[in-house]
């Protein structure tokens, strides 16, 4: 579903992102695994198109997009929830999520996106800076999921929020491939939230990826080593 191939990415002289390649297939879910400055959202904003490449390929089932802007891979795809949730703190909850219905087929929000946080049918009339930051992030997902998505990227879901609600992201995230069959790739630093989620980890250490393996096979302390400062 999703084939990144040879991407490379510059920060004006610099390079960023040295050759990544990496697959996910259709309803898996694939977590970046790395500490901070090694590549992870570099990496995710090449994905969505925020970042241009200077080569490779992104193919979305099979369609390249690595040319594309943005909106066309939203359109071809793909949906970005980016680190730090980005929603509209002006607008009410409701109001953020219908942003996400522009290239959706029903222009209406599934009643799907509230039983699967349904913090958020309660709060549907509050405004979305209101919130807190773990029902930000679950507001941040709403929004991508209703593009109707094949692949759904999302960038350290997890950063500053409680660990109650990471193990509510978690199951969410668990029941969107059961319910859409969809990809997940997720960027992460906690460990224990890429083992609830994801069926493969990788490491990305200098926009390298240097480690790979399934959930099965993962040694966690071999993981940690990579994820210690």
């Amino acid at each position: 579903m999703l084939n990144v191939s040879n991407v490379v990415v510059n920060y004006g002289q610099s390079e960023a992102l040295h050759g990544v390649s990496f697959s996910a297939r259709r309803n898996e879910a694939v977590a970046i695994m790395g500490r901070n400055g090694m590549g992870k959202t570099t990496l995710f904003k090449s994905l969505i198109g925020v970042l241009p490449l200077r080569a490779g390929s992104v193919q979305v089932d099979g369609q390249e997009v690595g040319g594309d802007e943005s909106y066309r891979r939203v359109a071809k795809g793909i949906a970005y929830v980016p680190q730090g949730r980005m929603i509209f703190p002006t607008l009410t909850v409701e109001e953020n999520i219908q942003t996400g219905l522009e290239n959706a087929k029903q222009k209406r929000i599934p009643e799907e996106i509230f039983a699967l946080f349904p913090v958020l049918w309660d709060m549907r009339r509050r405004k979305g800076g209101n919130l807190s930051g773990g029902q930000q992030q679950q507001l941040a997902i709403a929004r991508a999921l209703v593009t109707e998505p094949k692949v759904l990227l999302l960038d350290e879901p997890t950063e500053g929020i409680q660990p109650s609600i990471i193990k509510d992201i978690a199951r969410a995230l668990n029941e969107i491939r059961k319910l859409r069959q969809i990809t997940i790739v997720v960027s992460e630093q906690v460990l224990s939230f890429a083992m609830d989620v994801a069926d493969r980890l990788f490491v990305i250490e200098g926009g390298r990826l240097v480690h790979e393996s399934t959930r099965a096979e993962t040694d966690e302390a071999r993981i940690k080593q990579f994820l210690s400062v």
